[in-house]
């Protein structure tokens, strides 16, 4: 045989596949209601819901078939060695579809003998070996991990290995399956039938070090792309951006020759492009050689928070006219557009038959895009067609609002965003169309209206008492808007009420947490985009226009309705959003039911602590982002630190690589310092915790086991208990900085007036360490003595903190350095 594409020893996963096109099927099952087992009481990650109709008939269907051998299919693609253990293809589908995949390579072993492999997946695995089948394993859980162990006979001369993967998507979908190796052998692997072409580990390892330099590039950069090593040989490379709205128009479709010995390639300017946070699809090709790669790609005009001026009803138009020139083609644009006045703008038409067709098949997300829709209805339907009027009112009618009426959709109604803006659909529709039969439920109306209103009274309970699971976060409070604003506008008057009090509430976080224009801080859900590029988050927007200072962008989730509707933040929060220089903003509150977070804040001028005190330690981390900072020299100058949750930096799952934690760690804040506990044990899949710091305006000082950051005048040290390890190459390049060990202990310490150097001596002079107990150890000069024990949280001078005294409302504190 030829040399092999890959060896592989103990511990080692299987991953050099030839792999067959995507088979796609609408999967829905039988319609039937559903539960609510959080009956109002949000728990973020939460996803035991129950089974839906697509489950049950999945599995109805692989209790009662059988599965044949298929080698017919043509080599639509390969899988090759990089950045990920796992064979993955994770996608979100907006409804129920059947995913199948045929997998195939070839393995040898020293002598003929049975192989042990760890088999890892959530949705359905067949392996044949050699033509006859070897392992069978059909847990079809959603984005549950499940494991078996399975013996594969493999022969010395090469055994040719067919894997069937399949899964049921319902939106979110980590479909995957990983062949660990756990035998103390070691085995080559092949792709005999595969055209790789000569230069398939050359353009293997080009992709895997791809990022573009900077963490943003603004309008008078070049959107570079760079590499670890040169290029062997000459490279064509094809770059493909497109939006994601639902026109898929493409930004940047060009084909590019990277030169041999080249370690940058120039795309384009940063003026081509409009900004975003942009997915970059990648095809490296050379000779018969392909390889494909996305990475994330970060486009800012603007460099600096704008200075909007004007009082906010000013502002609100300019943020009118911001949406109707950038804005993304979603209903939150129709409502720019009709409320400006633009009756006749040819966007309109396309728009709205994209989002009634959206709500007919009862797409995941449709109950974001319908209360915006029964905006348009009330305020503005005489400016539409009246054959649009038509197929908006039906399509009202026909919808699903909640999971007692009957379904076979994949809609999701449980977080706590989505069971608002669905009430809030309910309320609106029923008292538009009160003596109206809605065909999901077989109510009238006006019955429609009574029940959602009761329901969106229990959510209020919920929320007002508990806090906001989804706290803090950048990606989710837009939604929150959606449904909030429109019930402040257009509700009745008690829910009205309700709604404004929580935008008041919302909005007093958003000012606590936004340091020069970026909103940032600890978060119930995040992810990479709104860590990794704060301004281009669809609340900045919501920042600027209340707070006067920002960055508009083109996010219309919500932002046209708060723009257009009669609601107004409180007076004085811009406040806290703009400290002055010398003072120091200190805030302590909880969110969430259980309660799911306990909020620490330490913000001055210069940079912002915020952390997480209330993760439940040794849990799992979802997107739950437990300790961020923040500096006002760059909008992307943060930091933050994790467990990553996964293998790719550039992945997708949640938690992924930089967002959320595979493990969360007990947290810790007083002051101006936070400690974080980390127990990854030995099961845990990536035995490291790390640090990310950006580049732009940050200064690195690593020495050891501690990062001093300098972002102006602002200085932190980040103090771990093992070396960190600077990551020199790759997408993480001068970006991460990572500690290992089954338990590890970091300290993060702001400055207070300190110069560099000043504050260079204090840290080193700082001892962190593990007391031989539960408990992290914090000392040093001028520093009081902080014990982070595992069980009992912080003390501070071996006093237990105490909770926030107002619970939910923010204990809120302004002195001077």
């Amino acid at each position: 045989m030829s040399s092999p594409l890959l060896t592989i020893a103990r511990g080692d996963s299987l991953t050099a596949w030839e792999l067959s096109e995507v088979e796609a099927e609408y999967f829905p099952g039988e319609p039937a209601p559903a539960s609510d087992p959080q009956d109002y009481k949000y728990v973020n990650g939460f996803v035991d819901v129950g089974d839906l109709p697509c489950r049950v008939a999945i599995w109805k269907d692989v209790a009662s078939r059988n599965v044949a051998l298929r080698t017919d299919w043509a080599v639509e693609a390969l899988y090759l060695p990089g950045n990920n253990r796992r064979v993955e293809f994770s996608q979100f589908r907006h409804r129920p579809t059947r995913l199948v995949r045929w997998c195939r390579t070839k393995v040898s072993s020293p002598v003929d003998r049975y192989c042990s492999f760890d088999l890892h997946t959530r949705g359905g695995v067949h392996i044949w070996v050699d033509g006859e089948l070897a392992g069978r394993f059909e847990p079809f859980t959603r984005n549950a991990d499940q494991r078996s162990v399975v013996h594969l006979p493999i022969k010395s001369g090469g055994s040719e290995i067919i894997v069937l993967i399949e899964d049921m998507a319902e939106r979110d979908t980590n479909w995957f399956f990983e062949l660990e190796l756990l035998d103390d052998v070691t085995l080559d692997v092949y792709l005999p039938g595969a055209s790789l072409g000569a230069h398939v580990e050359t353009l293997r390892e080009l992709s895997t070090q791809v990022r573009t330099r900077g963490d943003v590039v603004t309008g008078d950069d070049a959107l570079t792309l760079l590499f670890d090593t040169p290029a062997s040989l000459p490279v064509r490379i094809r770059a493909v951006i497109a939006t994601t709205s639902h026109t898929k128009a493409l930004l940047l479709d060009t084909e590019f020759d990277l030169p041999a010995g080249a370690t940058e390639l120039v795309l384009c300017q940063g003026r081509d492009l409009p900004q975003g946070y942009h997915d970059l699809r990648l095809t490296f090709s050379a000779g018969g050689s392909v390889v494909e790669r996305s990475i994330g790609c970060a486009i800012l005009q603007q460099a600096s928070a704008r200075a909007l001026g004007g009082d906010l009803p000013s502002r609100k138009r300019l943020a009118l006219e911001n949406a109707i020139a950038h804005g993304e083609s979603r209903m939150g644009l129709v409502v720019a557009l009709l409320e400006s006045g633009r009756t006749d703008n040819p966007r309109i038409a396309g728009i709205i038959e994209e989002t009634l067709l959206a709500m007919e098949e009862r797409r995941d997300c449709a109950d974001f895009i319908a209360v915006p829709l029964l905006w348009v209805w009330i305020r503005c339907r005489e400016a539409l067609p009246a054959a649009m009027q038509d197929r908006i009112r039906q399509t009202l009618l026909d919808f699903r609002y909640w999971v007692d009426e009957p379904g076979n959709d994949a809609m999701w109604f449980w977080s706590e965003n989505h069971a608002l803006c669905f009430h809030v659909a309910q309320l609106l529709a029923g008292q538009s169309f009160p003596e109206d039969i809605f065909s999901a439920s077989g109510r009238i109306g006006a019955e429609q209206a009574e029940l959602a209103a009761g329901r969106l009274a229990r959510w209020f309970d919920a929320v007002e008492e508990d806090g906001l699971a989804e706290w803090n976060s950048a990606a989710y409070y837009p939604v929150d808007f959606i449904g909030l604003l429109t019930l402040a506008e257009l509700g009745p008057v008690d829910l009205a009420e309700r709604a404004r009090a929580m935008c008041d509430r919302i909005f007093t976080m958003v000012a606590l947490h936004t340091l020069e224009g970026v909103p940032a801080g600890s978060m119930g859900r995040a992810y990479d985009k709104e860590l990794r590029a704060g301004p281009l988050t669809e609340l900045a927007p919501f920042a600027a226009i209340a707070f006067g200072k920002g960055w508009l962008n083109k996010g219309v989730a919500s932002l046209p309705l708060f723009a257009a509707g009669r609601y107004e933040p409180p007076e004085g929060l811009a406040r806290y959003a703009w400290p002055e220089p010398g003072e120091v903003i200190s805030a302590r509150y909880l969110q969430g039911y259980g309660p799911a977070a306990s909020l620490g804040l330490y913000k001055t001028r210069d940079v912002q602590l915020s952390t997480n005190s209330g993760a439940k330690a040794g849990g799992y981390g979802h997107q739950q982002h437990v300790l961020d900072l923040r500096f006002a020299s760059h909008p992307m100058a943060r930091a933050w630190i994790n467990h990553p949750g996964e293998d790719d930096p550039w992945g997708q799952q949640r938690p992924s690589y930089w967002a959320g934690n595979g493990t969360l760690p007990r947290v810790g804040q007083h002051e101006n310092i936070a400690l974080l506990q980390y127990r990854l044990g030995a099961q845990a899949r990536l035995k490291f915790t790390h640090a990310y710091a950006a580049r732009a305006g940050l200064i690195h000082h690593h020495h050891g086991d501690t990062l001093i950051l300098e972002g102006g005048e602002g200085l932190v040290a980040l103090k771990a208990t093992g070396p960190l390890q600077a990551i020199s190459e790759g997408p993480a390049e001068q970006l991460e900085y990572r500690c290992s060990g089954p338990l590890q202990g970091w300290a993060v310490i702001v400055a207070q007036g300190e110069s560099l150097a000043d504050f260079i001596e204090l840290i080193a002079r700082c001892r962190l360490y593990f007391d031989g107990g539960d408990a992290l150890v914090l000392e040093g000069p001028s520093l009081v003595h902080l014990r982070l024990d595992w069980q009992q949280g912080l003390l501070v001078d071996s006093v237990p903190q105490p909770p926030p005294a107002h619970g939910v409302t923010p204990d809120i504190t302004i002195s001077t350095l």
